[in-house]
């Protein structure tokens, strides 16, 4: 029965298709690295990682804060267009709409339904 493959014996046999004179010509060359390095490493670039996402959000954050600034100019500009044509026009019978008047209009439909006389409820004909 063959013995199973180990890590190790996957690692020396790449060692020696790399170096066939089994000179540890590579460790002088390339040191090995200790576990301890890789993880500490592997922090080093989670931190990076979580660094760049935050700058990613920061971007994406001012970029919608000033697509909503821009949103808010053109809707101002509009409104000035809108003025200055309704100032230019002949006067209407009916002012504009004022937006701190909408308690009292309110009042005033209600009191205007509550003033209507009631509709006669529909009777059915028989068939």
């Amino acid at each position: 029965m063959p013995k199973p493959v180990t890590p190790q014996d996957m690692y020396d046999m790449w060692q020696k298709m790399v170096n066939p004179g089994a000179y540890p010509l590579q460790s002088m060359m390339f040191p090995i690295p200790d576990s301890k390095e890789i993880e500490k490493k592997l922090a080093e670039l989670d931190v990076v990682e979580h660094w760049l996402k935050a700058n990613i959000n920061m971007v994406q954050l001012t970029q919608k804060t000033l697509q909503y600034q821009l949103a808010m100019l053109k809707g101002g500009e509009k409104a000035q267009d809108m003025m200055a044509t309704m100032g230019r026009e002949e006067p209407k019978l009916e002012d504009p709409p004022n937006p701190a008047a909408w308690a009292w209009n309110m009042m005033a439909e209600s009191m205007k339904a509550q003033a209507a006389p009631p509709k006669a409820p529909r009777r059915r004909r028989k068939a």
